[in-house]
Order: C-alpha cells, then sequence, then structure tokens
C-alpha cells in the first residue's frame, strides 16, 4: 500500500481508509474502519465493523433474514422469484439455494454482505467524500465500489496479496471451470463413489411393517456397536432401542457421509446390510443412494438443465437492498450461479429425486422425523414426504441453536401459508431444552408448532454433578487444557495457531488434549511448539473429568458439554466471522481473540468461581424419555410404543 496517495486527500471526517488486512492501519488524515479486527490499543480511535455487528447484532439479523424473504418475493413478470422456480407444483428450487439455506459453512458472503449493512448503517447521516479500501477480497471490491457509486462517493481500491492458505491444484482447477461443468463432474464422481450402495436395502425398505420412520446421517455412529453390526448412533441416544424394545417397528433413511468407521460406498453398504441383519424385523436400515438408479440420474439431469435454463432467463434479478444505496450482487451472486447450474443445483436436483423414489416406495408411514438444521435436503424431504400421503413430519434440531446459524431462522412473514410454494416446513419442530426454544420463540417461529423433548444427543450430562460456585480452585500441576476443534478446517488451524503462538506462555509442563471433530483431522506435526500434546477421538464425557479449562474453535456445540458440566472454557473469538459460538451471551464464559488474551483466559477461567451445572438452562434431560414417548405415541395414534 502507498501511504502518499492516501494522505493526497484532505479531510478526516470526509475521507475512510477501510482496513482489511492484517497488522494495524496507517495513521493519516482519514478516518479507519477495521474490516476484520475488533481493534486494538495502537488504534483506539478506528471504527471495528466486527464491534459492530455484535452491538447491533438483532437489528443486523432481522434486516438481512427481512431482505432475503423480499428477494424470494420480488415480482418478475407478473410472477414472485419463488414461482419460477418451481420444480414440481407447490414446492420452489429457491428453497434449497444457498441464499435461503444461509450456511456459514457453505457461503462466505453471508459475512460480507451483514458486515456492508453494519457499514452503511453506521456512516448513514455522515458526510463522507472519498472510501479507501486496503483489502485482498474482489467481491467486497465490487460491492464496495458499487455502493460509493450509487453514494456519490470517491472509491480506491489498493489491493493485497491473500494471505489466507490456497486449497490443492486440483480444487483450484475445478473452481476454474464453468458452474455447469463443475455440476457435471459433481454428479460424476458422486455416481462412482455411492454407486455401490445402490439398491442395498431396498427389499427390507419396500417390504417394512414399520410405521415410523427416521431420516438422519449414516455418521456419528458409536464405533463398537458398527463393528458388532448394531446400529448405535450420537444422534438418537438408546431412543432407537427403546423404540425396539417395546415393539414399535422403525426404519432409517441414512444419508451417506463419509468418515474414517466407513470410509467408501463399499463399506456403507455392508454397515447397512448387518444392520437389517442384527434389526430382526424391528429395525429396517437404507441409504438414499440405495434409489440410485439410470431413470433417478435421467430425472436429475432433467431437473438441473431446467433450473439452469431459468438461471440465465432470472440473471438480472436485482440483489439491491430496500431503500439503500447497497447492492449485495457482488457478494451473493456466486451463491445464486452455483444454485442455479452449479454443483448445488446438481446435488438438489437428485437429492429430490432420489427422497421422491425412496417415499414413494414406503409403505404409509404414520409419523416421520428428521435431523433439522434447514439444509437444502431436508425442504426437499418434506416436499416429497408430503406429496407421497405420509403421516406427521417432525423436525428434531439435535444441537444447539445458535444465535448466529442464520439456517435456524427466518423472516416472520415466511410463515405465513396464503402463497403458493410457501416455506416446507415439518408439522412440528420437536426442541430439545428451554434454550431452543426460547431462539425459536425469538425467531418468530409458530408456537404452536413448538413442542419439547429431551435432548438426545446430551443424554451424557445427566450425569455431571457440579461443585459449589464459591469454590476457587488452584492451578493444577500440570496444567491440563482439553481442545476441543471445529468442523471447519479453517476455525480450527485459527484456534490451533492462536494455542501454539501461546505455548511458551503456558504454565511449565501443561497437558494439552486435542479432540479434533470427526470430519477435521488435526496433526501434530503442523503444531510443533505444542509439546505434551496428545490427540484423541474419546467422548468428551470421558476427557472432561480429566481437565482443568476446554478451549473451544469459535462455533463447536462441543463447548456447551463442557459449560453444562461446570468446567471453565474458553473459546476463540473470531473477528472474519461472527461470534458463532453457541455459548454466546451466557455467564462466565471468556471469548480470546489474541494469543496475549487466550493465556489470561485459561489463567483467569480455572482460577475464578466454579460455574454452576447449568444444563437446565440449555436442555431438557431425562434418561426414561417421557416426552419423545409421549410425542410418539401421539404421532402414531396410540400404538404400542
Amino acid at each position: 500500500m502507498t501511504e502518499p496517495g492516501l494522505r493526497s486527500n484532505p479531510g478526516s471526517a470526509a475521507t475512510l481508509l477501510v482496513w482489511d488486512a492484517e497488522g494495524s492501519p496507517p495513521v493519516g488524515d482519514w478516518t479507519e474502519v477495521l474490516w476484520r479486527d475488533f481493534g486494538k490499543t495502537a488504534t483506539p480511535d478506528a471504527v471495528s465493523i466486527p464491534r459492530l455487528v455484535e452491538a447491533h447484532a438483532d437489528d443486523l439479523r432481522k434486516q438481512y433474514l427481512a431482505w432475503i424473504f423480499e428477494l424470494g418475493e420480488i415480482r418478475i413478470k407478473d410472477r414472485r422469484l419463488i414461482e419460477h422456480l418451481e420444480l414440481r407444483p407447490g414446492f420452489s428450487a429457491w428453497w434449497m439455494s444457498l441464499l435461503t439455506e444461509m450456511s456459514y459453512g457453505k457461503s462466505a458472503g453471508i459475512f460480507e454482505s451483514i458486515r456492508m449493512i453494519a457499514f452503511e448503517n453506521w456512516i448513514m447521516n455522515r458526510a463522507l467524500s472519498r472510501v479507501v479500501l486496503v483489502s485482498p477480497g474482489v467481491r467486497l471490491a465490487d460491492c464496495m465500489r458499487s455502493w460509493c457509486a450509487r453514494s456519490g462517493v470517491a472509491f480506491e481500491w489498493q489491493r493485497i496479496s491473500n494471505e489466507i492458505e490456497k486449497p490443492s491444484w486440483r480444487k483450484r482447477l475445478y473452481q476454474c471451470l464453468p458452474h455447469p461443468m463443475q455440476a457435471l463432474i459433481w454428479l460424476i464422481r458422486h455416481l462412482l463413489q455411492n454407486w455401490p450402495l445402490r439398491g442395498v436395502g431396498q427389499a427390507e425398505w419396500r417390504n417394512t411393517k414399520g410405521r415410523v420412520t427416521f431420516v438422519s446421517y449414516l455418521f456419528n455412529l458409536v464405533p463398537g456397536a458398527a463393528k458388532d453390526g448394531r446400529f448405535e448412533s450420537r444422534y438418537w441416544a438408546h431412543l432407537p432401542d427403546e423404540l425396539q424394545r417395546e415393539g414399535c417397528k422403525t426404519n432409517w433413511l441414512h444419508l451417506y457421509v463419509k468418515d474414517e468407521l466407513l470410509p467408501n460406498g463399499r463399506k456403507a453398504a455392508d454397515a447397512i446390510r448387518q444392520f437389517n441383519e442384527t434389526g430382526l424385523g424391528g429395525q429396517t436400515h437404507v441409504t438414499l443412494d440405495a434409489f440410485l438408479d439410470l431413470r433417478v440420474v435421467f430425472k436429475t439431469l432433467r431437473d438441473w438443465q431446467r433450473m439452469a435454463w431459468i438461471g440465465r432467463r432470472l440473471q438480472q434479478v436485482p440483489f439491491s437492498f430496500s431503500g439503500t444505496a447497497l447492492d449485495l450482487r457482488p457478494l451473493m451472486e456466486e451463491d445464486w450461479r452455483r444454485s442455479m447450474s452449479g454443483q448445488t443445483a446438481m446435488n438438489n436436483a437428485l437429492v429430490l429425486n432420489l427422497f421422491e423414489s425412496a417415499l414413494k416406495s414406503l409403505p404409509k408411514q404414520r409419523c416421520g422425523v428428521y435431523l433439522q438444521e434447514n439444509q437444502g435436503w431436508e425442504f426437499a424431504l418434506i416436499h416429497a414426504w408430503k406429496a407421497a400421503g405420509h403421516g406427521r413430519l417432525i423436525g428434531s434440531p439435535h444441537s444447539t441453536v445458535r444465535y448466529w446459524d442464520l439456517r435456524y431462522f427466518f423472516d416472520p412473514r415466511s410463515f405465513d401459508r396464503d402463497g403458493r410454494s410457501n416455506l416446507p416446513l415439518p408439522d412440528q419442530v420437536a426442541l430439545n431444552g428451554l434454550a431452543a426454544l426460547d431462539a425459536y420463540r425469538k425467531g418468530g417461529y409458530p408456537l404452536r408448532d413448538m413442542i419439547e423433548v429431551e435432548a438426545l444427543r446430551y443424554m451424557h450430562l445427566e450425569e455431571f454433578r457440579s461443585v459449589s460456585s464459591s469454590a476457587f480452585k488452584l492451578l493444577s500441576c500440570p496444567f491440563r487444557v482439553l481442545v476441543l476443534g471445529d468442523y471447519l478446517p479453517a476455525y480450527s488451524r485459527l484456534q490451533m495457531n492462536m494455542l501454539e503462538q501461546s505455548a511458551k506462555s503456558l504454565p511449565a509442563g501443561t497437558n494439552i488434549t486435542i479432540k479434533p471433530h470427526p470430519a477435521c483431522p488435526i496433526s501434530a506435526d503442523d503444531y510443533p511448539r505444542l509439546h505434551n500434546m496428545i490427540i484423541t477421538m474419546e467422548p468428551i464425557a470421558n476427557l472432561l473429568s480429566a481437565c482443568d479449562v476446554v478451549y473451544t474453535s469459535a462455533s463447536t456445540s462441543a463447548a456447551v458439554d463442557a459449560y453444562c458440566s461446570g468446567v471453565p472454557v474458553v473459546s476463540v473469538s473470531d473477528p472474519n466471522t461472527f461470534n458463532l459460538s453457541p455459548l454466546r451471551g451466557s455467564e462466565g464464559i471468556y471469548f480470546a481473540n489474541s494469543p496475549q488474551e487466550l493465556i489470561y483466559s485459561l489463567i483467569s477461567a480455572v482460577s475464578s468461581p466454579h460455574c454452576e451445572n447449568r444444563t437446565r438452562d440449555f436442555f431438557t434431560l431425562d434418561r426414561k424419555l417421557p416426552r419423545w414417548r409421549k410425542l410418539m405415541l401421539e404421532s402414531i395414534g396410540g400404538d404400542v410404543i
């Protein structure tokens, strides 16, 4: 960056230096705006956009959800955008798009869009003549340039190199291809990897006597049980066994996800066969990919081609923010293209046809339950379930409902049911405790459709007993830190890099135990300065009793396990994203955004009064599962359970 070029414009109130880079911005005759920094003592007068986002979180989340809703309602040639994207009567591909899914793991444009909204809200009614952006981001620069042009403000972009780790050459080559070519390559690869699952379990599925169906992931299985050929999932705890023990036959439709336990389609197919053998008719298992055939592939290509054609016709959909100079197209257009003609479009078309095939061949069901995260495939499931004439459908959020996880929230107007191709919703949502109920209520979800059930995934927390909150604890020798990783590599790298930079300041002999997320391995070779480091895949419940403090990534829901058990928690505070911690707003939590803050927080967390066991603040726990039993009994019409 050339500072003289910046200094050529006088007027500190009229010039902004937007700093989207590492380190501190240069001091000059301008106002510094920190794009990805919370602010430091070196820049006390700078404006921090991440701080503004947190300070005005309620308004910003509401504004963004309203923009997504209004985008779907835009009328083009006398039809709403939602209606233009109808793939089936009453069902629109709009609900499966990345724009409406709002997944922070799939769409980086969400962060930048909300920061742009925060920026515009802050600059409103302030005199401004010039914006200088120092950033590696092409899309951010295009969005800022557009905003400046509409606002009558001079704009200058000083591009810097991108310091983020680059993907492999294969991935870069793939990303350079046109979206339709990416989609076709993805489909071929998916078929090759999952073809061994074709037909496995279909006969049992068509002839099942069960009238209750669960839709879940073939992932997060208990390894010991799986090796013995028994189905045991950490998502559902002992509910499947209880149902089978009481004579309630169940069907299980799994979405296969590759992991160390089931690394390929062949292994997954073997597991399904074993589950059906040991289930003895009480449990029927099948994967969604079992319904792959040439007919499904042909219909998938037809639907994908139709979406791509519609996407070309609607290229000029306005992405402007209502009543402002802000146009979010540069930030969100990639999501639109991927959803219309790219890999996302192909994946959505495939899961829609697979669900239709699977649920049409299934005997009429009285009740269905699925893991709810409001991903695109779930809306395809809801449509296919109802189109096949099955009974009550229940969504079950299996983990925490985080404030900034926008997948769980909609503009309240989305719940009005007087239009065509409405938002597909389950008949009920089974929420696992007070925290989830409160989050859905504040999000405007219809109260009549919410029901409280036990938190199956957190049943182990019932065993914890907290100590007196007045008790202080001295640092143990050795000091024991449990590190809980994230499922997104970028978040885990940030977490581990900060810990490694803090290593020399940790108490002598500190023991560090790392539990990576199953989908994101961590290697000790990548962090040589972390001595006494052990990597384990032991259940969290076994590890919490042998640590002094837990250090979590920016977004992992595993932080709640430690918090509810009374173990002190320190989380990364990442200015590059929202505060995605499930403990955001909770008492007694430490957030660190630098190595220095991390050291201070780890020591302070252990030395402070112990937390009370706050399990009841989050989860409803009862191993007898009275609420789940009642819900299932009502759903199947009073039969044996």
